[in-house]
């Protein structure tokens, strides 16, 4: 279901824009849907009025609880069913963030991660990414929402615009707290910078070299990473806040000090911050993570040379939860996969 879709249905029920607002407002916050407004039989139209229960059970059907898996770090990775009983995944994040799922599996099939090995299924509609963020704020406090669950964001272009335009207006998300992340497409430069809400990009980058990266982003677009780079720093110049880069090191792959250097030219004088993330072990991958030192060492020598790197430490990786940990776990109906 998309956004658009609730929109005509309220306006069907003699919703203005003002009543509008309100419903969905306090649906992305996770409020009862008149809160906040005049006593509702001054305000909202009879026939809304008479109908909000039942459109608050939609809502919440659009994203149900199946299971929760929290870890000591105080994340926890979240099953989620959606109304056709397809079910993803998302990761409630320590420090008030979400991380929520775009499509119901993955065409891009990144070779380290877990999310494309069954391929794509079906997109994610903007309601049901709205509805992601306001199930887990019925559970906790969500500042910020990073779209890097299940799913390739680019390939679900309409529908994720749209969550983030409702959520950068309505639901008291600062526009640099919703992340898009992405393995890079053009139709991203073109649409972001047009948007009501212009959300901060992450890319993933991976690695600087464009035959490696065909390996392990198999079917991403084939745009060379200095292309990929020079578009990031036109966006990151345009918003205000930096490219955030991702790269997810894997031993013997591309952590050597050849990428290193590469990194630093790649990356000197740019707006951006680059992410080090050590692969998240995923069961019948033949990857592993370098040490914990190593890693330390390439970010330093990153520091030294003036690219700004923070070394991650993904949260949730003690369920599963991690960085290209993520599956739609549990039964699922049969599907036909999406070309």
């Amino acid at each position: 279901m998309r956004i658009e879709s609730i929109r005509e249905r309220l306006r069907a029920l003699g919703a203005k824009p003002a009543h509008e607002q309100l419903v969905l407002r306090n649906w992305a916050r996770a409020l009862a849907l008149d809160a906040g407004s005049r006593p509702a039989e001054d305000f909202l139209p009879l026939a809304l009025r008479n109908e909000l229960p039942a459109i608050a059970g939609e809502f919440a059907s659009l994203a149900r609880l199946r299971s929760e898996h929290p870890d000591e770090s105080g994340a926890a990775r979240l099953l989620i069913a959606l109304s056709d009983g397809q079910t993803v995944e998302c990761v409630l994040l320590p420090r008030d963030g979400l991380c929520v799922s775009t499509q119901v599996g993955c065409a891009v099939g990144c070779v380290f991660c877990m999310t494309g090995r069954e391929g794509l299924l079906r997109q994610v509609g903007s309601a049901e990414i709205v509805a992601q963020v306001a199930l887990a704020r019925s559970m906790r406090v969500v500042r910020k929402v990073v779209f890097m669950g299940m799913g390739e964001p680019a390939h679900n272009l309409e529908n994720v615009l749209e969550a983030i335009e409702l959520l950068g207006t309505e639901a008291d998300i600062g526009h640099k707290n919703l992340v898009f992340s992405t393995v890079g497409e053009r139709r991203v430069f073109e649409r972001l910078p047009r948007g009501v809400v212009k959300p901060a990009l992450a890319l993933s980058l991976h690695t600087t070299r464009a035959d490696l990266r065909a390996k392990l982003l198999p079917r991403a677009p084939r745009i060379a990473p200095e292309e990929l780079v020079e578009l990031g720093e036109a966006y990151a110049r345009a918003t205000g806040y930096p490219i955030q880069y991702q790269w997810t090191l894997l031993e013997g792959v591309n952590d050597g000090d050849d990428e290193v250097e590469a990194i630093a030219v790649l990356l000197r004088g740019k707006y951006a911050v680059m992410n080090m993330i050590p692969y998240n072990t995923v069961p019948g991958l033949v990857f592993s993570r370098p040490s914990w030192e190593r890693a330390a060492e390439i970010a330093r020598a990153l520091h030294r040379r003036g690219v700004l790197t923070k070394l991650r430490h993904s949260a949730g990786q003690e369920v599963d939860g991690g960085c290209g940990q993520l599956r739609a776990r549990g039964d699922r109906p049969a599907a036909v996969r999406a070309a």
